[in-house]
């Protein structure tokens, strides 16, 4: 694994109806990108500025974001995520996030995730769904 402070990553996408506040948790909502899609943006962009630098063997997970959610972007309107790493310690990766739409700053915060090897992952969510089953 070769993830080094500094890695800039960044994505865009227009925002869409699907994306809104309002298609999330009611039309008495703006119809103006939701706080949840935006966070899901960000993870998006995070595990993908790690992904290859990452075995085969290997992903990522989101264990902790605080982001402030500044400004509203309409549907229509662009909105890029820029990600950065700050720090790596030993399977824990620690990003700088920003988010800005074609007008202004709309995110920023801190974004945290941990490497982990998916198949020692999987195995303990399987054992944990057999706690589920047993009831």
């Amino acid at each position: 694994m070769s993830i080094e402070p500094g890695m800039i990553y960044e994505i865009s996408q227009v925002v869409e109806e699907s994306h809104t506040a309002a298609a999330i948790a009611g039309e008495k909502l703006p119809h103006v990108l939701s706080t949840p899609h935006l966070i899901g943006v960000i993870e998006t962009s995070a595990h993908e500025a790690i992904a290859a630098a990452l075995n085969e063997d290997q992903s990522s997970v989101g264990t902790f974001i605080a982001v402030k959610h500044i400004a509203a972007t309409p549907v229509g309107m662009q909105i890029r995520v820029r990600i950065e790493v700050l720090q790596v310690t030993e399977r824990k990766v620690a990003y700088k996030v920003e988010a800005w739409d074609a007008v202004e700053k709309i995110a920023e915060g801190e974004h945290e995730r941990f490497v982990i090897d998916v198949n020692r992952f999987a195995k303990n969510v399987e054992k944990k769904q057999q706690l589920l089953i047993r009831g």
